[in-house]
């Protein structure tokens, strides 16, 4: 379940027009911070932003999977909105499962050289005017 503060920041993005991906990222900061806490790991830096992202869907942040995505991420996404849809609860025994496996991950996936890394090979990924229209958008909206 995801934080109150982090509810709070993402419907105030919601209301302010930003995008579902901008609402999306609270969550996905809230679980860098939990494996930085020590709460739990991951195995690695995309699997912390997946869980990040499937909480936001569950929250009811209106996120459909990326095109490129792979056919399981598309029906787990589609599985994440529909729990959103019905209010439908983990159960405890899966929860618990799900919280002592990822404890026993490492940390090193929410450090600043990991989440860089992250950053830069999935730029990689974008063509150059894709990156190109995405940097003149965000100095077109920076705060003068």
């Amino acid at each position: 379940m995801p934080e109150k503060e982090t509810l709070e920041r993402a419907r105030r993005d919601k209301r302010e027009g930003k995008s579902p991906s901008t609402q999306a990222g609270e969550f996905v900061r809230e679980e860098m911070e939990h494996i930085r806490e020590g709460k739990h790991g991951a195995r690695s830096t995309k699997q912390a932003i997946a869980i990040g992202l499937s909480k936001a869907r569950r929250a009811g942040v209106v996120l459909p999977p990326s095109a490129n995505s792979s056919e399981e991420t598309k029906e787990q996404a589609r599985r994440d909105i529909r729990k959103a849809r019905s209010g439908g609860k983990k159960s405890a025994k899966r929860a618990s499962a799900t919280r002592k496996a990822l404890k026993r991950e490492g940390r090193s996936a929410a450090s600043k050289e990991a989440l860089s890394s992250q950053a830069r090979s999935a730029a990689r990924k974008r063509s150059a005017a894709s990156r190109s229209r995405s940097a003149k958008k965000a100095a077109a909206t920076r705060k003068k």
